[in-house]
């Protein structure tokens, strides 16, 4: 499946902008799958906007790979399902489905394959399975799954499992005609502007649309243009939505964040005010991923939020020892005091009982 075998429409999403949350696991206190919350919660992204949904990433939990889980399979087909029934149900613009595929390229052919085959339109590429290879190994992986179907690239923090890329890596990345994206997410200035320049300089930043997972700067990613030199003269670049874990809690204001950032980048002088709100949402995203402990309570957090608005029944992951941090549920009741403008806790009050219906 290439490109131009998607939905235009689709195609033209992604391309545009979108919010695009990291879809999270719901398990029952057996840590079981929850099928009824874990719906309710596809549904509640739908209904707050966004224009694609990724499953089987990091917020999916990784675990679900594990043979003796057996969940990578069924919650990817769950919620394409989900996503295509709700859809029809109520109206609503197709949504783009992206999966997250993972390990050496046996496991992620068959992953891939997998993905296509369920409705899937886009891989998101993780390469953590790849940290002793060189860049001509992980490139040859890539265009594998990219003769499968389309991908987003992923440049993977690694505090959370990924790995450092370098600008030679994009720039040849970019090369590959079966990109459609760059998820963006070292946490780090530099190697963002790496990605940005392997774009520019393999003169691809008009087809392939760069999307944030930097969640410690979400807002100063979007609002930013980019002018690159490169060896074809200056290009301008500007990351158009983003692909974030952060993204999977307060949706409904992502997705009226990104309205206004558009709104912004219309050639506008940007708001002072807007600067204010970039740093309060990482404030915000610190308490939910756990930044003072080196991010270990990130799923955690994300369900503590979801479960305080009836979302999930509990912040239960597939690791038992993979719980909110000392002190981090103080962090969360702090950010939810002093930035009760972020959380849409009333959107989700008014349509629970809707998206928790069979």
């Amino acid at each position: 499946m290439k490109i131009k075998d998607l939905p235009l429409q689709l195609v033209q999403k992604i391309r545009k902008g979108t919010v695009i949350p990291a879809h999270p696991l719901a398990l029952n206190e057996n840590r079981k799958l929850d099928l009824k919350h874990q719906r309710a919660l596809t549904r509640y992204y739908i209904d707050s906007g966004v224009g694609a949904v990724a499953v089987g990433v990091h917020t999916t939990q990784f675990e679900i790979r594990d043979p003796a889980v057996g969940l990578f399979n069924p919650v990817l087909a769950l919620a394409s399902e989900t996503i295509d029934d709700y859809c029809k149900k109520t109206d609503k613009e197709p949504i783009f489905k992206i999966a997250g595929i993972c390990g050496k390229t046996k496991q992620a052919c068959t992953e891939a394959e997998f993905a296509r085959k369920s409705g899937y339109h886009a891989a998101l590429l993780s390469l953590s399975a790849f940290a002793d290879s060189d860049i001509l190994s992980m490139l040859k992986h890539c265009r594998t799954i990219a003769d499968i179907m389309p991908i987003f690239g992923f440049y993977l923090q690694p505090a959370v499992g990924g790995r450092i890329l370098p600008y030679d890596f994009w720039r040849r990345f970019a090369e590959i005609e079966n990109v459609l994206a760059i998820k963006i997410a070292p946490f780090n200035r530099y190697q963002t502007l790496d990605v940005i320049r392997g774009i520019c300089q393999a003169a691809r930043q008009n087809d392939i649309a760069l999307y944030t997972g930097n969640d410690d700067n979400i807002l100063i990613d979007l609002l930013t243009q980019y002018n690159i030199e490169t060896s074809a003269g200056q290009k301008t670049a500007r990351i158009v939505g983003g692909l974030l874990g952060h993204w999977a809690v307060w949706t409904k204001r992502a997705v009226e964040l990104l309205e206004q950032v558009q709104i912004a980048n219309a050639d506008l002088p940007i708001q002072r005010q807007l600067l204010t709100l970039a740093a309060q949402i990482t404030d915000a995203n610190a308490a939910f991923f756990d930044a003072a402990n080196s991010f270990a309570g990130c799923i955690a957090g994300i369900h503590e939020v979801l479960r305080r608005q009836g979302l999930i029944k509990g912040i239960w992951t597939l690791n038992p020892n993979e719980t909110l941090s000392p002190g981090q549920k103080k962090e969360i009741d702090r950010v939810y005091k002093a930035y009760p403008f972020l959380n849409d806790d009333d959107f989700v009050k008014q349509n629970l009982d809707k998206w928790l219906a069979d």
